[in-house]
């Protein structure tokens, strides 16, 4: 019995300085080795900045748009979406608009390459056409539009085309393997990697499995009789395989993904060809690697050399993992290809990161530091062979140098190039070397395909600090390229990058981020799941107040409030810090909470508790500032002026039963920030919650007499908002019940008090013909069905133009289709129950009355109890959908390119204005929108939930809300009376300071 490795396992996001501490002395070389790496890297930069190919390749279209201009940027996005938008209209603005924002008619041709020339040809010849300023519907609409138009359109899509043309081999695999035919009796080694997104439905899944498979099978007839490694391969990538390739959704993966995973590698065996699995981000690592160890322990894999992955040299757990696979292949006696290449998602990651609020990075922050990794790897890789054969993707002259120092003359290994890329180097390099192989990673399919590709590649490379951007660039010179990584690092100290701060800093000095927790590190997740599980929770019913109790809170609060006002800023302050500081502390248990009496899956459990955190610490940032210090306002000499904010006195916090722990903690802590004293009225569906908040805050140091609980239904909040004594309400909940209290304070005789409400909307998203349809159909199923649907931001209406319209509403069906519904408890689980029974009965209705009215698109199957599947119809017109449906139900509108007019009529028309999407790539079309709707939170070529404390401050206009926004600058204001006090300082007899002041 082989003795098989455990589960993969190692620090998700270890320290850099720790990792550079071990890495630093492990790789310095004797003088006569620097020497020799110095020399063969310097020959390979030489044979780059020589090389004058007639083509052009990535290494000539950097040098001639750089990503550090507007032209680059602009070129970057029109390369991104003009061959996938299918309208004349949409291309023609499109092309404008990227074509303004570069000065491509002054633009300087430098390169020979014919690439380059073409595409500068046609960009400027459309740049003339298009002059500023000149739209469609502008000047260009007369003699210019019937006759550049179709020109432009045409010389820009051609300028793409020559570019794709140059970056990928072939539209099909047989057209890949023509153009990679060996001429004049050279032999080249492929690995060809099949184009496209990753699934996000079962028919993009098994599409992309067939044409692996059709590959395999076509590659294999035309592979010839060399042996491995001698023989072409190919790379599949798992997220093009599986629809949910999550941490969460392991047991469908591993129950759904490994056969289809050994049944390609199967066929990949019977003809010998090289099978590389693709690496992908660092959340889903452990999840690929469990895939791969299952497939590789199959027996009928036996006795094939060609099963390989690719590891990141940028993930700080590349180490990690070749001693993972080494054991793998000890296990299993087999050999095993190892691709190691530096990383492609880098800003990506990073993001991932700090939005996650982890304790730190997977990745490396310093490019330097991802070298210096590269080089610790390829020596462990190089020590592993012949059970390790190692494949070196690079570009960088040096890394080559630095590989073929280490490897020494025993072979056994390879390079790696992209298909476009590295031509000059590697062609040197063959010349030098005649007995070193290298393989050419060649992507294969359409240009619509090839478009995310290229412009991870354009990034990847272009940037300012890559070495193929500086190998182009003549200005640097040749010893900067040959500067080792460990000599750019010096100390482990300085391995970390000193402008990106760490996730928990990201808002220093201000405030801590609030912490996370990455479900795709196994013993993090595993460890949260046993924490929450172990929690005892009493769900016991809590006993409704009486309106006499309703008012006895409302007397001691008010009794309350002159201490509590007086307490200074930053005592208040120190206490809700001290509750954000507590709230960490006791995850578990209230994820535990909000699952069991709130029904939240458990990321949005771990997310509402990290919003509450968030709402503590920036209100009490928020409040040092605007109620430490009066401040001191400009006037006549001999008088000073000073501005104070002081509570208001008693307020009314009546909060949801959706984000029952964060808008609770946000409406409380805001108020009691501001120097009053809080009533607070929770939803009915979830007091449980409320009184362990507010037992919570009592133990940071908020006094019993400040902070009071009145549980209730609808009965109750109206008592306290018709209750003559209150000094102002913050209220969360729907349109109705706001209009409500509204009439109930102005029914009132006495002060004039602030209704601070935030209600729904209904909440929509336009998605143009530019747009990324997996981009939007990820937006769309996140936005509108997460939750169950139940949040006030949540998407009700997509409007989408009909050029585009049937995929991706086909896409997001079949997206929503592979969402789990059940028991929120479940880790695997994206969609729990709705609220109440009440709640599940006006849902239906709605359902059964939408499927008499509208077209239905998907139907989900919800099992037993308070369930509510997704549905999606289509609508005729935008003015069915009437009121906020508050559940997994989407609507969708089509709507013609020239009519983007009537769609932002229709949007106005239903008088709320809380949250709105865009997505499309036209920075014009989105400006205009912008400037055109009264909306709240306007949220562009991304999701439209989730709003950040801080970052995206919440809150909307007309039927939805009052203003200010929650999570915001101008929020704790609203709380607060001001007060002026002007002292006449020269009343005893004239100002001392002014009569002693010099000259």
């Amino acid at each position: 019995m082989p003795n098989i490795p455990p589960p993969f396992s190692a620090a998700y996001a270890p320290d850099d300085a720790d990792i550079a501490a071990r890495l630093l002395p492990s790789v310095h070389l004797g003088p006569p080795q620097e020497a020799r790496i110095d020399r063969t890297a310097t020959r390979l930069i030489e044979a780059i900045r020589k090389r004058d190919d007639r083509l052009g390749g990535v290494e000539d279209m950097l040098r001639e748009f750089a990503l550090s201009t507007k032209e680059g940027l602009a070129l970057m996005v029109l390369a991104e979406a003009l061959l996938r938008v299918p309208d004349a209209r949409t291309a023609d603005q499109f092309i404008e608009d990227k074509l303004g924002e570069g000065d491509f008619i002054h633009h300087e041709t430098k390169s020979t390459a014919f690439l380059v020339n073409a595409s500068a040809w046609a960009l400027g010849l459309s740049a003339r056409v298009i002059q500023p300023g000149e739209t469609p519907d502008g000047t260009i609409g007369r003699l210019v539009k019937r006759l550049g138009a179709p020109a432009v359109r045409t010389a820009t899509r051609q300028a793409m085309r020559l570019m794709g043309n140059h970056f990928v081999l072939g539209e099909t695999i047989a057209q890949a393997l023509e153009r990679a035919r060996p001429r004049s009796g050279e032999r080249q080694r492929y690995s060809f990697d099949m184009l496209g997104e990753g699934a996000r439905t079962a028919t993009d899944a098994r599409r992309y499995f067939d044409a692996y498979a059709s590959a395999i099978l076509t590659i294999g007839k035309a592979a010839g009789s060399h042996p491995l490694p001698d023989r072409p391969g190919i790379s599949v990538k798992l997220s093009a395989l599986h629809p949910r390739f999550e941490a969460i959704s392991r047991d469908g993966v591993m129950a759904e993904l490994v056969p289809q995973l050994l049944d390609l590698a199967q066929r990949a065996k019977v003809h010998d060809l090289n099978f590389t699995v693709d690496a992908e981000e660092a959340d889903r690592l452990e999840l690929s690697l469990d895939v791969i160890a299952a497939t590789l322990a199959d027996p009928s894999l036996a006795g094939w050399d060609g099963f390989g992955l690719a590891i990141q040299a940028y993930q700080k757990r590349a180490g990690d993992v070749i001693d993972y696979v080494d054991a793998l292949a000890r296990a299993h006696d087999r050999k095993l290809m190892v691709r190691l290449v530096k990383g492609a998602y880098w800003d990506t990651e990073i993001k991932r990161a700090q939005e996650r609020g982890l304790d730190g990075y997977p990745v490396f922050t310093r490019k330097a530091m991802t070298d210096l990794n590269y080089v610790a790897c390829a020596q462990k890789l190089l020590s592993l062979r012949p059970r390790i054969f190692p494949q070196f993707a690079t570009h960088n002259a040096l890394s080559v140098a630095t590989v073929l120092e280490l490897a020494g003359a025993n072979g056994g290994f390879e390079f790696q190039r992209l298909h476009g890329m590295g031509e000059a180097l590697y062609e040197q390099l063959a010349k030098d070397h005649p007995e070193i192989a290298y393989r050419t990673y060649a992507p294969v399919g359409s240009h619509r395909d090839l478009l995310a590709y290229l412009v991870r590649r354009l990034l990847e490379n272009g940037a300012n600090s890559s070495f193929v951007a500086q190998a182009s660039d003549y200005r640097v010179p040749v010893t900067a390229l040959l500067q080792r990584p460990a000599d750019a690092i010096v100390r482990p100290q300085h391995a970390a990058h000193p402008k990106i701060p760490l996730p928990g800093d990201l808002f220093a000095p201000e405030r801590r981020n609030s912490r996370g927790v990455e479900f795709g590190a196994r013993a993090a997740l595993d460890r949260l799941l046993t924490e929450v599980k172990a929690e005892t929770i009493d769900l016991k019913p809590i006993a409704d107040a009486t309106p006499d109790q309703a008012n006895a809170a409302v007397a001691a609060a008010r009794a309350g409030f002159a201490a509590w006002s007086r307490t200074p800023a930053a005592t208040r302050a120190a206490a809700l810090e001290q509750a954000a500081h507590l709230l960490e502390n006791r995850a578990p248990h209230f994820i535990a909470l909000l699952q069991r009496e709130g029904g939240k899956t458990l990321d949005d459990a771990l997310s509402e508790l990290r919003e509450a955190t968030d709402f503590c610490r920036y209100y009490a940032a928020q409040g040092r500032k605007l109620f430490g210090n009066d401040v001191a306002m400009p006037g006549p000499t001999g008088e000073s002026n000073a501005l104070a904010m002081r509570g208001r006195g008693v307020f009314v916090a009546i909060s949801p039963w959706n984000f029952p722990l964060a808008i609770f903690l946000g409406q409380v802590t805001a108020a009691l920030m501001a120097g009053n004293s809080v009533v607070a009225k929770p939803a009915e569906q979830t007091p449980r919650i409320a009184v362990e908040a507010v037992r919570l805050l009592h133990e940071a140091g908020i006094p019993a007499s400040a902070l009071h609980l009145v549980t209730g239904d609808g009965r109750i909040g109206a008592a306290l908002a018709a209750h003559p004594d209150i000094g102002g309400i913050v209220f969360t909940g729907s349109t109705e019940v706001a209009r409500s209290i509204n009439r109930a304070l102005a029914a009132k005789d006495g002060p004039i008090v602030p209704l601070i409400a935030e209600t729904g909307g209904i909440n929509t998203m336009i998605a143009d013909a530019t747009a990324l349809p997996e981009q939007v159909a990820d937006d769309v199923v996140t936005s509108a069905f997460r939750s169950a649907g139940q949040r006030c931001s949540a998407l009700r209406l997509l409007f989408v133009q009909e050029d585009v319209a049937d995929r991706m509403i086909e896409m997001i069906a079949g997206a929503a289709r592979e969402l789990k519904i059940g028991d929120p408890s479940d880790v695997a689980t994206h969609i729990g129950p709705v609220i109440d029974v009440e709640a599940k009965q006006r849902l239906d209705a709605h359902i059964a009355r939408m499927k008499r009215e509208a077209r239905l698109h998907f139907a989900g199957t919800a099992p037993e109890g308070c369930f509510v599947a997704p549905h999606i119809f289509e609508l005729g017109d935008a003015g069915q959908l009437t009121e906020e449906v508050f559940g997994p139900i989407l609507h969708v509108v089509r709507y013609r390119a020239e009519n983007l007019e009537r769609v932002l009529q229709a949007i106005e028309r239903t008088g709320y204005g809380l949250t709105l999407g865009i997505h499309s790539r036209i920075d014009d079309t989105i400006e205009a929108i912008v400037d055109r709707v009264q909306i709240g939170n306007i949220y562009v070529n991304r999701n439209m939930i989730g709003a950040v404390v801080g970052v995206q401050p919440f809150g909307g206009n007309g039927l939805s809300g009052t203003g200010p926004k929650a999570g915001g600058p101008h929020y704790l204001a609203r709380f607060a009376t001001e007060q002026t006090v002007t002292i006449n300082t020269a009343a005893a007899g004239g100002n001392a300071a002014l009569l002693a002041g010099d000259e």
